[in-house]
């Protein structure tokens, strides 16, 4: 992507702008916040399909997120494929039995109790895509030297919430999912040594008795996550 040769500073006017009234710009805020407000963590997946043409939209839109020097340090694997689906739930199971049989400290079981999860992981099969988010710690210009990145985990957390906010406003459902460790999943996918896995995105439709956890709905109010000075 980058050329030693072309790392020089120019600029250009601003190519997008919006001019809202006061009143446009909270209807809009508003909005956004009401449609967000709808959107869950699902387990539960129907077998309907999946254009890949939609998933490609989403990713496109995750690509356009900020990032330290602007080096865009992510890539995602969309992966349809049910046999790769199926080794990657193998993998996922057998580091989540590890946790939940004392891999993790009695506070994080417990922690976890009222969101009702197990080592028992479905919807990596059942989804009909799984997205798998990798950090690139580093990049390559196009002679093959190498050069830092910087914000990696930054700058690949604000592309992730952008990516599964583009999913959601295209009316799919989703699930993170972080087994630890994920370095399988580098190894499974043929990702280069300069790239970790972060997350994996179980990605579809909910089934017609797909329920989520009560405690879900439970979100801290706004005078909790904000203050105004």
């Amino acid at each position: 992507m980058f050329s030693k040769d072309q790392l020089e500073y120019t600029q250009l006017p601003l190519p997008d702008r919006q001019d809202l009234s006061d009143a446009e710009m909270l209807q809009q805020a508003e909005a956004y916040r009401d449609l967000m407000a709808k959107r869950h963590t699902v387990r539960d997946y129907s077998t309907r399909p999946v254009d890949q043409a939609v998933i490609e939209a989403c990713v496109s839109a995750a690509g356009t997120a900020p990032s330290g020097a602007n080096h865009q340090p992510w890539h995602f694997v969309a992966i349809q494929d049910p046999a790769i689906k199926k080794q990657i739930r193998d993998a996922a199971e057998e580091e989540e039995r590890k946790f939940y049989a004392g891999g993790a400290s009695d506070e994080w079981i417990k922690a976890l109790e009222p969101i009702g999860t197990n080592d028992h992981k479905p919807h990596l099969e059942d989804a009909p895509w799984l997205i798998v988010v990798f950090a690139q710690r580093y990049g390559t210009f196009d002679d093959g030297t190498r050069y830092k990145n910087y914000y990696v985990p930054e700058s690949v957390g604000i592309a992730t919430g952008m990516l599964l906010t583009a999913l959601h406003m295209s009316g799919l459902v989703t699930l993170t999912h972080t087994p630890n460790p994920m370095k399988f999943l580098g190894d499974l996918l043929g990702r280069p040594d300069s790239e970790k896995a972060t997350m994996i995105i179980a990605v579809g439709h909910a089934a017609e008795d797909a329920t989520v956890p009560a405690v879900a709905k439970l979100k801290k109010p706004l005078n909790e996550i904000l203050s105004v000075r």
